[in-house]
């Protein structure tokens, strides 16, 4: 038989409010980049402390998009594929078709770390997702992201708001990487740019995703 407990002033309130809702994973398919933007804005001023972080998984129509101190001069031939400015850190990047995007909107007061080690955390899942194909990839402190050898496969760019995070990580699984070529990726002339397929990995961003859905949650402390 089961029996309430006596309200003890001011602790159970507190225990219901410590204790962290479980994560909400979407799947947003094929989407415009200025659309999805603005939704992530809206969730982030909107939320409060007992809104569930989120983690959002999708692929953008052909866009360049501008980090927010973003160099122009980064930007060589842009030429039919449109330039957005972002309110996230970095320079240009490019999203495309066959890229995995992950935007990453975590309460960072409610877990306990700040922005440097969200970006550590997100780029140790991606490491971890590589090395289950049986690629050996690293991440390098001096340059966010993820590399094979010389070449870059992930790209990240983050924003915090209110002691909340949102954008995340660009994956790149099995794309045209020819845009790339019309900007300096992330502010690096020249830096050449690789993906899961030509490394022989999975060509499949669906399943990708989920791959490293629960190597994302677990590093960033959101495992159930």
């Amino acid at each position: 038989m089961e029996r309430s407990l006596p309200a003890v002033p001011g602790i159970q309130g507190e225990a219901r409010r410590l204790t962290p809702p479980l994560p909400r994973v979407r799947r947003l398919g094929l989407r415009d980049y200025g659309g999805v933007l603005a939704e992530m804005r809206a969730f982030t001023h909107s939320r409060s402390e007992q809104t569930p972080d989120e983690l959002w998984f999708l692929q953008h129509l052909p866009v360049f998009t501008q980090g927010q101190a973003g160099k122009a001069e980064h930007v060589l031939a842009p030429r039919d594929i449109p330039v957005i400015q972002a309110d996230r850190g970095g320079q240009v990047t490019y999203h495309g078709p066959g890229q995995l995007v992950g935007y990453v909107l975590v309460d960072l007061r409610r877990v306990g770390y700040g922005i440097r080690s969200l970006v550590t955390r997100i780029e140790e899942a991606i490491v971890d997702t590589l090395a289950g194909y049986g690629i050996a990839a690293a991440s390098r402190r001096e340059a966010p992201g993820v590399y094979v050898g010389e070449q870059k496969i992930a790209s990240l760019g983050l924003r915090v708001r209110q002691g909340c995070s949102y954008h995340g990580l660009a994956l790149n699984v099995d794309m045209d990487l020819e845009p790339f070529t019309r900007i300096n990726p992330c502010g690096y002339q020249g830096l050449a740019m690789t993906q899961i397929r030509e490394l022989g990995g999975p060509a499949d961003v669906e399943r990708v995703s989920r791959d490293l859905e629960p190597r994302l949650l677990e590093r960033l402390g959101l495992a159930p």
